[in-house]
C-alpha cells in the first residue's frame, strides 16, 4: 500500500548503505587481518553460520530475538567489521549498531557472497 505516493527508485536499504564505510573482500580480508578477536561480526542465522563463516567472525544474528542486547554489549569506542551473505542485513545492521552509538564499523559491500564475483 502506497497511498498513491510514488515508489521510491531506491531501495531503502541501497539508501542507508550509502552512509557507511563499503569495502571489497581484499580490503575487508585485509582489515580482519588485523582486527581484534571478537571484532568481526556475522550477522546471518546461525544455521547459515554454522555452514560457513570468515575465519575469526563471531555470530550475531540481526534477525535474532537477541541481536538488541547484544548489540548494546559491544563497546562503542571499538571498530567492528560487518558482513552478512548479500549486505541487505549487515547494511541494516550497522544502522542499528551506528544508531545506537556505535560509529567505527567497516561493512563487507555485496556480503560474502561478493567473494565469488
Amino acid at each position: 500500500m502506497n497511498d498513491g505516493l510514488p515508489a521510491c527508485p531506491i531501495p531503502r536499504w541501497q539508501l542507508l548503505k550509502q552512509a557507511l564505510q563499503n569495502v571489497a573482500p581484499a580490503e575487508f580480508d585485509r582489515l580482519r587481518a588485523q582486527a581484534p578477536a571478537g571484532t568481526v561480526l556475522d550477522v546471518r542465522a546461525p544455521a547459515e553460520y554454522a555452514a560457513f563463516h570468515l575465519e575469526g567472525a563471531v555470530n550475531m544474528d540481526y534477525l535474532g530475538p537477541d541481536f538488541l542486547e547484544q548489540m548494546e554489549a559491544l563497546d562503542p569506542e571499538v571498530e567492528y567489521l560487518v558482513y552478512c551473505r548479500s549486505g541487505r542485513r549487515s547494511v541494516r545492521a550497522c544502522t542499528l549498531m551506528r544508531n545506537a552509538g556505535i560509529t567505527k564499523l567497516i561493512h563487507l559491500d555485496g556480503g560474502i557472497n561478493a567473494y565469488g564475483e
